[in-house]
């Protein structure tokens, strides 16, 4: 799986971090890193993020 997050819509929520931390880490404040190739037993805490996020920017 492949993940792209808009880092315009980005709020800095850090829902996705709560639920995924192999996948997103959150810079200072606002900047988040994420693996746009998601290994594969994240998968789900993926979904779940993505999910999660108020501002919906995490999209496949």
């Amino acid at each position: 799986m492949r993940i792209v997050v808009d880092l315009t819509r980005c709020q800095g929520y850090a829902q996705c971090v709560f639920l995924a931390p192999e996948v997103f880490e959150l810079l200072g404040e606002e900047g988040l890193l994420y693996a746009p190739a998601v290994p594969d037993d994240q998968g789900e805490c993926v979904r779940q993020a993505a999910a999660a996020c108020p501002v919906q920017a995490i999209g496949r």
